[in-house]
């Protein structure tokens, strides 16, 4: 019995470590692996959180890139809406001072043409006292010497009229299409203004300027010189009929 009970103790002892063993194996397993399991899942969330918030820190980036470009978009827009208004109110500016301008001339107009009218109302009190003509070369319409030189002797011939208005016409041969014919008589007669203005200083407001291109032709176009003739700008000084002394002239030399 005592021989039993001896084995039996000693059989106890021996198999202590390994039901110890056991023992802790077993609270590991139902102790320590669920909250490893729990760090193990813990991990893993807060890698994937790390994951979100660097994603949302990204997206906060790109937002306030877009901001700030939109900021940009925005300044520059306002720095142009301010240089429009700019130009704008320079605009206004102008176009003040262009009325202003186109008033004035227009009163200087209207001031011109009743001075015109009143010494035009009585056409029949006037007097032609000259009549001449300058040529051009074919298709110009620019003054030469011989052109200048006959000019001069006209001014200079009615140099001591007063009240006087000068008359000129421009005219061209049939050579060229109609329109263009007519701008070129007009050139020829503003060549001729030009210069009685510029040179001579005559007023403006006394000379009375047209082209009629092809019309009134004063010779036959089938010749050669009668082409040169038709290629002219007549000039006629008219006066008041009780200052006109004489006669109707003309430049000795020229043309008509």
């Amino acid at each position: 019995m005592n021989y039993l009970l001896r084995s039996t103790s000693i059989a106890a002892l021996a198999m202590a470590p390994f039901i110890t063993g056991c023992a802790t194996k077993k609270y590991v397993r139902t102790s320590v692996a669920p909250v490893e399991q729990k760090v193990g899942e813990l991990g893993t969330t807060t890698i994937a959180q790390g994951k979100s918030i660097e994603e949302l820190e990204r997206g906060v980036a790109r937002a306030d890139e877009r901001a700030q470009g939109a900021q940009g978009k925005a300044d520059a827009a306002n720095a142009q809406a301010e240089l429009a208004r700019r130009e704008a109110a320079e605009g206004r500016t102008i176009a003040e001072k262009g009325v202003s301008a186109a008033e004035a001339v227009g009163k200087n107009l209207t001031t011109m043409g009743t001075t015109i009218n009143g010494r035009l109302e009585n056409i029949h009190n006037v007097k032609m006292v000259s009549n001449d003509q300058v040529l051009f070369a074919s298709g110009k319409h620019e003054l030469d010497a011989d052109s200048m030189e006959t000019l001069d002797a006209m001014v200079a011939k009615s140099g001591s009229l007063k009240n006087f208005l000068v008359e000129v016409q421009g005219f061209t041969d049939t050579t060229g299409s109609k329109q263009l014919n007519l701008e070129l008589s007009r050139k020829r007669a503003d060549a001729v203004v030009r210069y009685l203005s510029v040179k001579h200083n005559i007023p403006l407001h006394r000379i009375f300027v047209a082209g009629f291109g092809t019309e009134n032709q004063v010779a036959d176009n089938k010749t050669r010189d009668g082409r040169k003739q038709n290629r002219r700008v007549e000039l006629k000084i008219y006066v008041p009929a009780d200052q006109a002394t004489s006669t109707v002239s003309s430049i000795p030399g020229s043309s008509n």
